[in-house]
């Protein structure tokens, strides 16, 4: 079946210092797709036992339209973004397939430090980019449900180290520590 791509758009229109959004989204037009056609034809192959072309027919739209339906149900999550103000915060936004958005936002002074992280699995492995948030016993996931590669986090942590270093003076992030 087709993969699911994910890409990283960086939205910097705005004069520099004043806002700075990066936003990473799921396609799933190849999934779908490959889906769409395979799924299908294999389940007519699989069961073809002198039947009728209309049943034939009738099998093939229905167990297309049941593939779309889990594509969109099983990981509803289109489009995470994270929307940098240094003057106010953070936004954490998360869209669904469905139209829904929720919006998170965290104020600039409770956010202590931006934080990558290796997550091991017993079937996986992958990075995740979290802020480490004053008054909070739990690490805020910045990408809760896409799992972005590491080339994608590093410009939006590289964002985050530069919002707060303009608060707390250079190199609180640690990308200058010689060891």
């Amino acid at each position: 079946m087709g993969r699911i791509s994910i890409a990283y758009i960086h939205e910097g229109k705005w004069p520099p210092g004043s806002v700075d959004i990066h936003i990473i989204e799921k396609s799933l037009r190849k999934a779908v797709f490959a889906a769409i056609l395979l799924i299908p034809i294999a389940c007519i192959f699989l069961s073809l036992k002198e039947i009728s072309a209309t049943l034939i027919l009738w099998r093939l739209q229905l167990s297309g339209l049941l593939v779309i339906l889990l594509f969109f149900f099983w990981n509803p999550v289109h489009k995470e973004s994270v929307i940098i103000m240094p003057a106010f915060g953070v936004q954490l936004e998360t869209h669904y397939t469905s139209g829904r958005i929720i919006r998170r936002f965290i104020p600039a002074g409770e956010i202590l430090k931006p934080v990558l992280l290796e997550c091991v699995t017993p079937v996986t492995c992958y990075w995740s980019l979290s802020l480490l948030v004053r008054g909070k016993e739990e690490l805020v996931l910045v990408f809760k449900e896409l799992h972005p590669p590491m080339k994608m986090l590093l410009p939006v942590w590289k964002a985050l180290c530069a919002s707060i270093d303009n608060k707390e003076g250079p190199d609180t992030c640690g990308e200058g520590e010689d060891g």
